[in-house]
């Protein structure tokens, strides 16, 4: 095996650096911080800008609307695009034909970008064969195939999961996440825009781990204008979920989103508990929950894989909501967890206003990353 790819075991370990506006920094979160300080709690919404304050541009399907969203999500995918990218065309510079050793250093630069030493040769095992056929003779081509390439890993967990129905109404979601991945915030964004929609949602603070992590949510949901259910801090989770769901078929509500406690993959008695959560709701309402949603840091690197594979033992994770994009010059780590995983993208954050929380479209993402 080559040698970088020895060296790539420890591709998760490169030093990342902040983002620079994403609000789910570490540390800026009481749910998100491995501290668990309430008192200094940065993520709360006194200390965020309020939704009220911030636009959310409506007619979305209108060209310049659309123009403005792209532009936004090109420039906060800034860092990958002038990581990886930039070493590609670098290495495409002055080539005029495709050779082994350019295919080797390629394939060294998406590995080291995170997006995984399996993902890749997978990618390049069709790369080769299309070289060695003749189907791939130049550098631009190669580059437009590899684009391609990535897309269909997208596709094919996107097209095994299916996409999200809404239905049956109340759509129950369920957010896991270990801390510090911003999940709450993700929380918060998620339900202001589908508010924003027209839908009718509901959040439920099954958090009762954490101290203030009820009265966070319930702050959110104040802000928002989304009613929160809670219990006491100290509440069996379970208990909550059920008095919500029960809350959310009583008042018509459409979506549901149950906050849980932010906890590590490897802590093996908040784990069984998710388990319980998912067993009592499904209990009080059929197929529920319908969406289990895992937030993932996407600076962590290849850390983040090994967190969901632990989530997917405790719970069906349908899909990801992966944070902190415009923080990390590693865009690799998405197409290596849709790969790996085979799990959809649903969701990526990529700063801190309440719009970017983006729907992930894997066309746009990767046109975004390549351009």
């Amino acid at each position: 095996m080559k040698e970088w790819i020895k060296k790539a075991a420890g591709f998760g370990d490169f030093p990342e650096s902040e983002p620079e506006s994403e609000i789910e920094e570490q540390g800026k979160s009481p749910d998100e911080n491995d501290n668990q300080n309430p008192d200094n709690a940065d993520d709360t919404p006194e200390q965020t800008d309020a939704p009220e304050q911030q636009s959310v541009e409506h007619g979305r399907d209108e060209p310049q609307a659309e123009d403005r969203l792209f532009a936004r999500l090109r420039d906060r995918m800034a860092k990958s695009r002038l990581g990886f990218v930039r070493q590609m065309d670098e290495l495409f510079l002055g080539k005029r034909q495709i050779d082994p050793e350019l295919l080797d250093e390629l394939e060294e630069i998406l590995v080291m970008a995170d997006m995984g030493v399996s993902t890749v040769q997978e990618i390049f095992d069709e790369i080769r064969l299309r070289v060695s056929r003749n189907q791939l003779t130049e550098p631009e081509a190669l580059k437009q195939a590899l684009k391609g390439a990535i897309e269909d890993l997208f596709d094919q967990a996107e097209k095994e999961a299916g996409g999200i129905s809404w239905e049956p109404v109340p759509y129950v979601i369920l957010v896991v996440g270990v801390n510090g991945v911003g999940k709450t915030t993700t929380i918060a964004k998620l339900a202001f825009q589908l508010k924003q929609q027209g839908k009718k949602v509901m959040l439920v603070a099954a958090d009762t781990f954490r101290a203030a992590a009820v009265e966070q949510l319930e702050m959110w949901g104040e802000k928002t204008g989304v009613p929160v259910i809670s219990h006491k801090s100290g509440s069996d989770p379970s208990a909550v979920a059920f008095d919500g769901l029960e809350a959310a078929k009583a008042q018509g509500m459409d979506v549901v989103i149950v906050d849980t406690a932010g906890r590590l993959h490897t802590q093996v008695n908040l784990m069984e508990e998710l388990k319980k959560i998912k067993r009592v709701m499904g209990r009080k309402m059929k197929g529920a929950p319908h969406e289990v949603f895992l937030v993932l840091d996407a600076t962590t690197g290849q850390n983040a894989i090994s967190q969901a594979k632990m989530f997917c033992d405790a719970t069906d994770v349908t899909g990801i909501c992966l944070t902190k994009l415009d923080g990390t010059a590693k865009g690799g780590i998405v197409a290596s967890i849709a790969h790996q995983m085979k799990i959809p993208i649903r969701y990526i954050g990529i700063g801190e206003r309440m719009e970017d929380l983006r729907p992930f479209d894997s066309k746009e993402f990767v046109d975004a990353l390549f351009q």
